[in-house]
């Protein structure tokens, strides 16, 4: 990993810690999913509001929400992995850059008491928010949250049934590895059920090379034929898709004050811009 890599890692730890502690709120995207690739949705974002309307904007049923812990619920995301993740009772899911466990928590809720839950979070803070609630919610027998990173996770191969993840993989400068471990810890058989950002273009090298447009979710997002790649590359099949344009994403950007940073490296006028490249993601593949 280059200096600029772990510089960037090293803000996105900061920024993701200051939101577990409280101390500011922050957003990576939008909501409804479309059917095919050239349709566009109208998704609402989670920058701004009532943090369950975001979650239920994001693809949350309500019904849904009343199994999440209120102090899970973070606002973040680009939409809902559990939706597409078909869980069973019973089966172990892992979930990458966990947070402070919303999908977590939901995913343990859908596998019920024979079932477990691993969460990887490379955030000290999200980590303690997360364990804290596990034992507030009687939980923390089945729901475990592991520090490390997603491109090198501290689960043993073959572990897991299911593999979630919500708008973090767009974070890691290595998604080759990130899907290469995440085909090694699951089962023959199992599946993989990620919501992220990818592009539809390259970036402006000024966008790409801002560590705050990294917080945000873009500047490390990749073009989707590449993250699409990556997964066939780790040994997926049956990979599918859907996307939803991310438009309304970047008037919530704005109003955020940990990513206001971005707006202003780029201007008003370059950001905007952006809206035309940056997609929100649904993806499913399963392990041979």
């Amino acid at each position: 990993m280059t200096a600029d890599e772990n510089d960037i890692r090293e803000q996105v730890r900061d920024s993701y810690g200051e939101i577990a502690a409280g101390r500011t709120s922050s957003c990576c995207g939008p909501g409804e999913s479309t059917e095919d690739e050239s349709a566009g949705g109208a998704p609402s974002c989670c920058g701004t509001g009532d943090v369950e309307e975001r979650a239920e904007a994001l693809g949350y049923e309500p019904g849904e929400l009343l199994e999440i812990p209120e102090d899970a619920n973070l606002g973040l995301g680009c939409g809902n992995p559990t939706a597409i993740a078909n869980l069973e009772p019973g089966e172990v899911v892992l979930d990458l850059g966990s947070g402070a466990g919303m999908d977590a928590f939901l995913a343990a809720s859908q596998v019920g008491e024979e079932g477990r839950v691993i969460g990887v979070d490379m955030t000290p803070e999200m980590l303690e928010r997360g364990r804290r609630t596990a034992v507030e919610e009687g939980v923390a027998d089945r729901v475990e949250f592991r520090e490390g990173h997603i491109e090198d996770l501290p689960v043993v191969s073959e572990r897991a049934d299911v593999v979630i993840s919500n708008c973090v993989v767009n974070l890691s400068p290595d998604k080759h590895k990130v899907f290469r471990e995440a085909f090694r810890v699951l089962k023959p058989g199992g599946r993989l059920a990620v919501s992220d950002i990818c592009l539809s273009e390259p970036l402006p090298d000024a966008v790409r090379e801002a560590a705050a447009t990294h917080v945000a979710c873009i500047g490390g997002a990749a073009q989707a034929d590449e993250y699409m790649e990556a997964i066939r590359q780790a040994g997926f099949t049956e990979l599918s898709w859907t996307r939803d344009d991310a438009t309304p994403m970047f008037e919530a950007i704005r109003d955020d004050a940990v990513l206001a940073e971005a707006v202003e490296e780029l201007g008003d006028d370059k950001f905007d811009e952006l809206g035309e490249i940056v997609w929100s993601y649904r993806v499913e593949a399963r392990k041979p």
